[in-house]
């Protein structure tokens, strides 16, 4: 895999790419689940070039049935990337608050729209800042992009294919905090508990900081959730956002096949004849 493949970057490998004469293109996808907007966060100071890109209404399509965070219609996704600047087979970089969720997102958005190749700035902004690199309040003249968004380059799951994961086929892995997986609480969604049969793997099992620790390390911590070999595997989370960092961490484990169910929790719960199981024990 090429540097340009890989799917993070480091603040100085990235400071050095800037300085080319085509440097990639930067998205800011700052966002918080609760807000404020995170276009306040870019005005107070961004990467010098990035443009600002909203998760929820560029990124996602409208909450709904369908889930708060869902697929967004290709046709608008393409109007968005092309208003940000993105270019056919440009290479892009994503970052965040330092959380890494919404650029694991966004990472993860392009990947499906078959952009290639992206990356997520490891740390985000604050690794950006940390290292004493420059940062600017100029919104920059963007020249409109030509990127043609194909949806289907990465796998999906709706819920009949969850259940089908979770039953019997492979490992769907739900990662929100365990509480909520045993439906002790849900601070967000009607109903707690999970998708019968999943198993929790929280998110900072595999990620710490928005940091993400060693491919080996990664390996052995799904492992240890039951991923192993090639059984299908995917992840959900309340709205797909914190579930599209665990598809990254897979990725960074060795498996690109890894699914997302976009929907999440916020699907499954829109359908009352849905199962909902609670407790620790995965039973399928």
């Amino acid at each position: 895999m090429s540097a340009a493949e890989e799917p993070l970057v480091e603040p100085g490998r990235l400071a050095a790419e800037l300085a080319l004469p085509d440097p990639p293109t930067l998205l800011d996808v700052r966002w918080r689940l609760a807000g404020p907007p995170g276009r306040d966060d870019y005005a107070l100071g961004h990467l010098p070039g990035a443009v600002f890109v909203d998760l929820d209404t560029a990124l996602c399509g409208p909450p709904g049935a369908a889930g708060r965070h869902p697929l967004p219609d290709p046709a608008a996704l393409q109007a968005a990337l092309r208003a940000a600047g993105v270019r056919a087979g440009h290479p892009v970089v994503v970052y965040d608050g330092g959380e890494g969720m919404a650029a694991a997102r966004a990472w993860w958005t392009l990947r499906w729209a078959g952009h290639r190749p992206v990356r997520l700035l490891h740390g985000g902004w604050p690794a950006w800042v940390a290292a004493g690199l420059p940062t600017s309040t100029e919104v920059p003249d963007e020249t409109p992009g030509d990127v043609m968004v194909r949806p289907g380059a990465l796998p999906v799951l709706d819920a009949a294919g969850a259940a089908r994961l979770a039953a019997a086929e492979g490992v769907l892995l739900d990662v929100r905090a365990a509480p909520r997986y045993r439906g002790e609480t849900e601070p967000i969604d009607p109903v707690a508990g999970h998708v019968p049969g999943a198993v929790n793997l929280p998110a900072p099992e595999y990620v710490t900081g928005g940091r993400f620790p060693s491919a080996e390390t990664l390996r052995h911590r799904f492992a240890a959730a039951g991923v192993s070999g090639d059984a299908p595997v995917g992840a959900y989370c309340g709205s797909g956002v914190t579930a599209a960092q665990a598809v990254l961490a897979l990725h960074l484990a060795g498996r690109p096949d890894a699914a997302l169910y976009v929907g999440s929790w916020s699907n499954w719960v829109a359908d009352a004849d849905r199962p909902v199981a609670t407790g620790e024990t995965p039973a399928r």
